[in-house]
């Protein structure tokens, strides 16, 4: 599964495939274009939505959606690109997915199209294009949301041992044993979902050396893994574990089912590091635990002597939409007058706000003041702007077959069942696959 929107989606809707949309034939023959996306509310009507007013606006240029679970639309919208038989609209996270569909020539370039077209680029936040430009060259249209990874913190439990949210990794590892003093777990994590533990390992080696760190794996630079700025940074993690500095058996604890979140609101757990989305789901579940104002949130601190800036971040700079290049010309002209219109309209930005999320569009905090998260809003949209990085979530930036062995190694990394170096070595060796 996928981190940042896989998480946040793993409760999907139907089993299979529903057409939300009316419009022209879903053939890839067919004048109208196609369009794939996931299934699970309040997401699905946002989309779906969107979908409808374009087709209203444009009745001789009809998009015709289908909605899938999340698991099943990463199996057919594979089958469907390596058959040739692509929706128009192919929706994904960026990264080393939409990389192996450039690799295969299913997508087009859309460089061309976005320097043509400056207003539309310009509507959206410059850090959203990491993860849609491959070797230079862009290959999606960001879209949607952005969802950073956020350092939540309990202010009951802060209270309780008479002591202030970290600024820096120091105090980080001074509160440790503070809080485990007083029968409260420092953070709460969800290990054996695998992806939480990696959004740690994201920052660490931000904040201690930039994103040039992880950027040479993803360039597939020889060794990139055995950086001595990753050695430290695997090296300083295991050392936070080895202090206790998670829930115990937490290599047990899902995520999928939300008892990292429920640790936290429920006060067993002093600090949480997740994604943005996880908000809402403790605002809905955690009783008054949010609109009491016991929430707190930051950015993840600076590391001392690190080279990376503290006002960096890591997560889903955004969701994608490239268009396939086995599309009838006349289909292409449908997606880029969709990317250019209702996709960026106004109202679709505040749709996206109303489920509590962050649109990736400038200005769309103009309609936060309406909002009850409006607070929580202003924060999500600071670190977008603010940012000199938006780092991609590494098992979406790498390809399938590296996130596997990612995901599995540290793992083994957060069990102490192998050293940095270890790491190093065996994630060098699926470099470039």
């Amino acid at each position: 599964m996928g981190v940042p929107l896989g998480a946040a989606l793993a409760a999907c809707g139907s089993s299979g495939p529903t057409k939300p949309g009316t419009g022209a034939s879903s053939g890839g023959g067919g004048a109208g274009a196609t369009y794939w996306y996931l299934s699970t509310q309040p997401q699905e009507g946002v989309r779906t939505r969107t979908m409808e007013r374009f087709n209203k606006a444009n009745p001789n240029g009809q998009i015709t959606g289908t909605t899938f679970q999340n698991d099943a639309f990463k199996t057919k919208i594979k089958t469907a690109i390596g058959a040739g038989q692509a929706p128009t609209l192919i929706w994904g996270w960026g990264g080393g997915t939409l990389r192996s569909y450039v690799q295969a020539g299913q997508v087009d370039d859309l460089t061309s199209w976005f320097d043509q077209n400056p207003a539309v680029k310009d509507r959206l936040f410059p850090s959203s294009f990491g993860a849609a430009t491959i070797d230079g060259k862009v290959y999606a249209m960001p879209c949607e949301t952005m969802q950073p990874i956020v350092l939540y913190y309990d202010k009951r439990s802060f209270e309780k041992i008479g002591a202030q949210p970290p600024q820096t990794w120091g105090d980080i590892m001074d509160l440790v044993p503070k809080f485990n003093a007083k029968g409260i777990a420092p953070f709460s994590l969800g290990g054996q979902s695998r992806w939480t533990n990696m959004m740690w390992l994201e920052f660490l080696f931000d904040r201690l050396g930039g994103p040039e760190v992880f950027q040479a794996v993803f360039d597939a630079q020889k060794d990139a893994w055995s950086n001595p700025v990753a050695i430290d940074a695997l090296g300083k993690m295991q050392e936070l574990i080895k202090a206790n500095g998670f829930i115990k058996g937490f290599s047990s604890i899902t995520a999928d089912s939300n008892a990292d979140q429920a640790l936290l609101y429920t006060g067993k757990a002093a600090m949480m590091l997740h994604g943005g989305w996880t908000y809402g789901s403790m605002s809905t579940d955690g009783g008054d635990f949010v609109s009491g104002g016991n929430l707190g949130y930051m950015n993840f601190p600076p590391i001392d002597g690190g080279k990376g800036d503290a006002s960096n971040t890591v997560g889903n700079p955004g969701q994608y939409l490239s268009i396939s290049s086995k599309a009838t010309p006349e289909q292409k002209e449908i997606a880029k007058k969709f990317f250019s219109t209702e996709l960026i309209s106004e109202t679709s930005a505040k749709e996206w706000v109303e489920t509590g999320a962050v649109p990736i569009l400038k200005g769309a905090d103009s309609a936060f003041a309406a909002s009850k998260d409006a607070d929580f809003l202003k924060f999500v949209y600071g670190i977008a702007v603010n940012a000199k990085s938006f780092a991609q979530s590494w098992d979406q930036a790498l390809s399938p077959t590296a996130a596997e062995v990612l995901l599995d190694n540290i793992s083994k990394l957060f069990q102490l069942s192998i050293s940095p170096k270890e790491f190093a070595a065996n994630m060098n060796a699926v470099i470039g696959k």
